[in-house]
């Protein structure tokens, strides 16, 4: 009986953790397919039910969006501004 009141709060807060911890969308695969920061794109970032809403995109981003290929970043988004 102790261990279940130490192991049910715990196995709810690691499965909390989890799903907080997870990515969502596809912005992060982004930065990882691309290896840049997420600033490279995004005047700001923010929690990504925020980022999904407005994504804050500075001219890097406007070009990564619109461009064909999104594995990475072309010279001509490289120098947008």
């Amino acid at each position: 009986m102790r261990v279940l009141k130490l192991a049910v709060p715990a196995a709810i807060v690691l499965a909390g953790l989890a799903v907080t911890t997870l990515p969502t969308g596809a912005t992060p695969a982004y930065a990882k397919a691309t290896g840049k920061a997420c600033t490279t794109c995004h005047v700001k970032v923010g929690a990504m039910a925020d980022m999904k809403k407005d994504p804050n995109l500075n001219p890097t981003g406007k070009c990564f969006k619109a461009q064909a290929d999104k594995t990475a970043l072309s010279d001509a988004c490289k120098n947008a501004k």
